[in-house]
C-alpha cells in the first residue's frame, strides 16, 4: 500500500490553488505533446497497424486537455476537502492520494515519449498498465475523501482503460516493433504533405 511520501508528492501549495492544480497537468501534458512533435506523432500513429475502434488522431489533443483539467480539479477538490478535515484518517488518505496523484502524473507524461519518440511499445504498455492501476487506486482512495473528486477522475480512468487497449493492441499487431513503420506518401489530392489514411486502411478510389 502506498503511503504519503513527501519527496514523491507535489507541493501542497499546488493542490490548494485551483488554478495551479488545474493548469499544471494541462501545461505539462501540452509541453510533452509538443516536445514529441505533433506532426511526427500523427505520422507514426497513421503508419502503425491499429486495433478496431481506433479514434482519429485529431481526437487525442482535446480529449487529453479536458482530462488533464479534470484530474487537476479532482486534486484540488480532494485536497481542500480532506486536508482541513477533523478526522485524522481522512487527512492521511488525502495526503496518500496526493502522492498517488503525483506518481500517476509522472507515469502519464512518460507514455508518449516511450511510445512515439523512442518507439518502445512494450515499455509504453507496461507504463500505461501501471498508470491505470495507480489511477484506479487513487480514485478509490479519494472516494473516501470526497465523492466529487472521485467522480471527476472517472472519465480519466475510463479513457486510460481504452488507451491501454489501444497501446497493447497496436504493439501486438506490429510485432512489438515500431522501427521503420512510417511511410511518407504524397497526397494525391494536393501533391504535398502526408497521406492521412491509416497504413492498414484500404486505399481510396480516385
Amino acid at each position: 500500500m502506498t503511503t504519503y511520501i513527501p519527496s514523491l508528492t507535489l507541493p501542497s501549495a499546488i493542490f490548494a490553488n485551483p488554478a495551479a492544480s488545474i493548469l499544471l497537468p494541462v501545461g505539462l501534458g501540452l509541453g510533452v505533446g509538443y516536445s514529441v512533435s505533433p506532426k511526427s506523432t500523427q505520422k507514426t500513429y497513421l503508419a502503425l497497424q491499429q486495433p478496431p475502434y481506433r479514434p482519429p488522431p485529431q481526437v487525442f489533443g482535446p480529449t487529453w486537455t479536458s482530462l488533464y483539467a479534470l484530474m487537476g480539479y479532482a486534486a484540488y477538490r480532494a485536497w481542500t476537502t480532506g486536508s482541513t478535515s477533523i478526522n485524522p484518517q481522512t487527512v492521511q488518505l488525502t495526503k496518500q492520494g496526493a502522492t498517488l496523484f503525483t506518481i500517476q502524473l509522472g507515469l502519464n507524461l512518460i507514455w508518449m515519449p516511450l511510445f512515439f519518440r523512442l518507439k518502445r511499445p512494450i515499455e509504453a504498455t507496461v507504463d500505461i498498465v501501471a498508470l491505470t492501476g495507480v489511477t484506479g487506486y487513487l480514485t478509490y482512495i479519494w472516494s473516501q475523501v470526497d465523492t466529487v473528486a472521485a467522480w471527476s477522475l472517472a472519465p480519466y480512468l475510463g479513457w486510460l482503460s481504452f488507451a491501454t487497449y489501444l497501446s497493447a493492441g497496436t504493439g501486438y499487431l506490429n510485432g512489438w516493433n515500431f522501427a521503420d513503420k512510417e511511410r511518407e506518401s504524397k497526397s494525391s489530392a494536393t501533391g504535398s504533405g502526408f497521406n492521412k489514411d491509416y497504413v492498414n486502411q484500404a486505399p481510396k478510389r480516385e
